[in-house]
């Protein structure tokens, strides 16, 4: 039987209401538990204010991920732990107890209606960054240019090490 080939994935974390640090180690480790996933790496966790948004402030992090998942099935398991820890969508950019999203797949680009990657705003967003270049290698450029200069345009927004 052939070994199905890896795909290396980055999903940014975000939670704003309950235990949020608690919230984003234990996703990390259900994320980690999931045939099809391995070799999970996680950043360091960051607090930012809410971006677009209102609530307390969020705590953020990136999983790096090898997986077999297709974008669409690693999708579905971001949501299926997001809705397992209460995930309600009331409203766009509402507060969260958990907000996986699926960053980088590979270097595919997708653009469908349930699923847009790369993320659309990640470039934009300190908090995504900053974890983001923990993680993957110096030689990572998104579109809009390499993570340091992103970071750079990003550097009004506060971001604490927690």
């Amino acid at each position: 039987m052939p070994v199905p080939s890896m795909t290396l994935a980055y999903i940014g974390m975000g939670a704003n209401l309950g235990e949020a640090l608690a919230s984003l180690k234990q996703a990390a480790a259900e994320l980690a538990c999931v045939p099809g996933i391995s070799a999970l790496r996680l950043s360091r966790f960051y607090s930012s204010a809410p971006v677009d948004s209102s609530g307390p402030d969020y705590v953020n992090a990136v999983a790096a991920i090898e997986t077999a998942l297709d974008a669409d099935a690693l999708l579905a398991v971001l949501q299926k732990i997001e809705q397992d820890h209460g995930r309600l969508r009331p409203y766009r950019n509402a507060p969260r107890t958990l907000d996986l999203d699926l960053l980088l797949y590979g270097d595919q680009e997708i653009n469908e209606p349930h699923l847009i990657v790369p993320h659309p705003r990640m470039h934009e967003r300190a908090f995504v960054l900053r974890p983001l270049a923990e993680l993957a290698p110096p030689t990572l450029r998104l579109r809009q240019g390499s993570l340091a200069a992103l970071l750079d345009a990003c550097a009004n927004q506060k971001l604490q090490l927690i």
